[in-house]
């Protein structure tokens, strides 16, 4: 049997004639209309007030600075310090603080000028935000009634996000060799005390890259006023297993990151937490001005369609 020939000429590629090629298929046209977008109007404004007021409420039952209260979180606070700068933010090499030892030693360009040391070694971690970590200690100490002087134990492990331990940053293989042999021919950044690997001496496991005050650090706040995690409340022992008991409390600070030099200020700051996280007045707020300006919308549309008509027939040509 043989083939049927194939047409030609300008109808050769013309689209079958069917419903679907030729756009014939049924489709709907919404009109909008005063009596269907303005009760949308008044409803999302009726959703977002509920939402801002209830969000509003929950915010404000987080408790700040008061004590007996359970799970305690320690936060440091720094206002006035733009960590949201877009060169700051673009200071650093993932590819490094991912453990790939091919750019630990040759870190990128965008960490310039905190690239390499006096001594010539390339820096590790390299780049303005590793290099401006807070570097502030506390100690807190609780005075109880007996006068005697009580160290309120904080877990200085844990405060990170799985990804950002687990996936973010990651040291490079050691192998056989020790974490300080892996970074040797690197050097700390310049206004650090101590190298990466180096960090935290009580724990071995909490040093160079996933070291949990760096991983904070290296989180880049929004905003220009924030607060990150230093440490929680330790509940294993007494008089602590409650939370934090009432009395008179002290805090010894090792002073070590200034800044008079961008005219910010230093704070610290005790928090419980809700299911909403910590008092954050932001998306609260941000429902109940949404909702101001879809009700203020509403409203003049309203007006708008009570004077013209529906129909419009009282608009001028």
């Amino acid at each position: 049997m043989g083939k049927v020939k194939a047409k030609s000429g300008p109808l050769a590629r013309r689209p079958d004639n069917s419903a679907f090629k030729q756009q014939r298929l049924p489709a709907l046209s919404t009109m909008l209309t005063a009596n269907t977008v303005l009760p949308f109007f008044y409803f999302l404004s009726l959703i977002s007030l509920v939402l801002g007021v209830w969000l509003l409420l929950t915010v404000q039952s987080t408790q700040e600075n008061v004590l007996q209260s359970g799970d305690v979180f320690f936060y440091y606070g720094l206002r006035n310090f733009h960590q949201n700068l877009r060169r700051y933010m673009i200071s650093r090499d993932d590819g490094q603080m991912v453990g790939r030892k091919n750019r630990l030693k040759t870190p990128s360009s965008y960490c310039n000028p905190f690239i390499k040391g006096q001594n010539g070694l390339p820096i590790a971690p390299c780049g303005a935000a590793a290099n401006s970590i807070f570097n502030d200690s506390f100690i807190l100490y609780y005075h109880g009634s007996s006068a005697s002087l009580a160290r309120v134990p904080l877990l200085r492990q844990g405060l990170t996000w799985y990804t950002d331990k687990n996936i973010k940053f990651r040291n490079p293989s050691t192998g056989n060799m020790t974490l300080a042999q892996v970074f040797e021919g690197t050097t700390k950044p310049p206004y650090w005390q101590k190298p990466v690997y180096e960090r935290d001496l009580l724990d071995p496991n909490n040093n160079g890259f996933i070291n949990d005050d760096l991983i904070v650090w290296m989180r880049e706040a929004a905003f220009p006023n924030f607060k990150k995690l230093y440490g929680v409340l330790h509940r294993a022992n007494t008089p602590f297993t409650h939370g934090l008991p009432a009395g008179n409390y002290s805090i010894d600070i090792s002073y070590n990151f200034p800044v008079q030099y961008f005219h910010g200020r230093k704070e610290v700051v005790l928090a419980t937490l809700s299911w909403f996280g910590g008092q954050n007045h932001f998306l609260p707020v941000a429902y109940l001005v949404t909702s101001g300006l879809i009700l203020l919308l509403a409203v003049v549309l309203t007006v708008v369609w009570w004077k013209f008509g529906k129909d419009g027939r009282n608009m001028e040509e």
